[in-house]
């Protein structure tokens, strides 16, 4: 039994290893070869595809093709798009266009989002065919995923290729690559999964389109429409947070300080936290209540950005950066948790799986996507990558981009205060389950 955690504890950490080889650092790729003013793009097409590949592949693996299989063969074509990217890349030099590059890099987050959920779906067929229980065991291995993440971000921040730091260039897609190829041939010696070739469930509800029915109540319509609100928060910080804290390393000021030229490094602040603050939820639910959770979450997005906006990189002003790090835990993993408990509690059996897909769309598909989209569009290249700024007129701007993401954020905890009327309290045994499956669910950075 212990083999099978630690088989599985591997599996989750070069799962997340390959997204964090390139998730927070690819920004600093891009504003190095003159695509900063598409940033936005690469984000918001990773919720784009997470609306529609996680359903259609899962389908194909319930059915057709068995889970583990199914896991390799998704992460050997994610592979094969990141490595032609990268060799696009290289080619290119300082001559990259945004066309191919984002063409291949679409193709490569297309196929690999589909593999988060195989990922859980492998470990919980292997758990429950080992007799271990899937609520208990399997967020102690889901951990590992986030250390896998952590450590694929200080590869690529503290490792240099040709006198630059992977996270600077095209490398990192191609070690992201590496990584995939790696999973894909280890994927293979998971235990077998079965599939279901008679399994009469529509496409529909396979995709989680049948819970939208659930707008017809008001109140779920609300939580609905509020968590594509929350979410439009989500991707915001993995686009632009590295490319801000290099930014001081162009001003005079700021350009030795430690952590300007290691923005990776104090990014990944982040997912420590993460990590750490589920252990919080417990406590938190039982004191304020689902709906008290999630303000706290919304508001703690506020002091995500708003620390951005305060600090700096010098020994004055990194503590602020470091704080914006820490909340991020609190922002992501309580809204996150609440909300899928929140979902859970107010849906029958028959709905509950569409209903958690349909948050998950609402958030990170719907929410990020369109959140990622308009702060690029109309904020980070108004103010930042407009033509004609120099270095300190893109620093104000990127402290004026983080206040008016702070601004929105506050506006949105504001309204859900005085709109949102549910605060009920949920059992000790709800708390619980509701953390456990939560271990396993999707960053929105993770």
């Amino acid at each position: 039994m212990k083999a099978i955690k630690t088989r599985l504890a591997a599996l989750s950490f070069l799962e997340f290893a390959v997204w964090g080889s390139y998730l927070v650092s690819l920004g600093l790729y891009l504003g190095s070869v003159g695509l900063g003013g598409y940033i936005f793009w690469f984000y918001t097409v990773q919720g784009l595809v997470s609306l529609i590949m996680p359903g259609l592949v899962g389908v194909i693996a319930d059915r057709f093709i068995p889970a583990q299989k199914m896991l390799s063969l998704c992460h050997v074509l994610a592979a094969t798009f990141m490595f032609a990217a990268g060799w696009y890349a290289m080619d290119a030099g300082a001559d990259v266009q945004f066309g191919p590059l984002f063409t291949f890099y679409t193709l490569s987050v297309a196929f690999f989002m589909p593999t988060i959920g195989l990922n859980n779906s492998v470990a919980f067929n292997a758990l429950t065919k080992a007799g271990l229980d899937t609520v208990k065991d399997f967020p102690p291995i889901r951990v590992w995923g986030t250390v896998g993440f952590i450590v694929a971000e200080w590869f690529v921040n503290f490792v240099h290729i040709g006198g630059a730091p992977i996270m600077n260039t095209y490398w990192q897609l191609i070690v992201c690559g590496v990584i995939s190829i790696m999973l894909a041939v280890y994927a293979l010696t998971m235990p077998h999964c079965p599939v279901n070739r008679s399994a009469s469930a529509s496409l529909a509800d396979s995709l989680g389109l049948s819970a939208f029915k659930l707008f017809k109540d008001r109140k779920m319509a609300i939580f609905f429409i509020f968590s594509m609100l929350l979410g439009v928060s989500l991707q915001i910080t993995n686009s632009y947070g590295t490319s801000f804290i290099e930014h001081f390393g162009k001003v005079a000021e700021y350009a030795d300080d430690f952590f300007a030229k290691n923005p990776t490094f104090l990014i990944s602040l982040s997912q420590c936290s993460e990590a750490l603050c589920i252990l919080l939820i417990p406590l938190c639910l039982r004191r304020f209540g689902i709906k008290g959770v999630m303000l706290i979450a919304m508001f703690a997005w506020v002091l995500r950005f708003g620390f951005f906006g305060l600090g700096n990189t010098s020994m004055s002003g990194v503590w602020l950066l470091m704080l914006s790090c820490i909340v991020y835990g609190v922002a992501f993993d309580f809204f996150n948790v609440s909300g899928g408990l929140y979902v859970d509690k107010q849906t029958t059996p028959e709905l509950r799986s569409s209903a958690q897909g349909l948050f998950m769309i609402m958030t990170n598909g719907i929410g990020a996507s369109l959140g990622t989209w308009i702060a690029g569009t109309f904020v980070v290249n108004e103010f930042v990558f407009a033509p004609g700024l120099d270095a300190v007129s893109q620093l104000e701007g990127w402290r004026v981009s983080w206040y008016i993401f702070a601004a929105y954020a506050f506006v949105v905890g504001v309204l859900f205060y005085f709109i949102f009327k549910d605060n009920g309290r949920p059992s000790s045994a709800e708390i619980s389950d509701a953390e456990a499956t939560a271990s396993g669910d999707v960053p929105a950075e993770l």
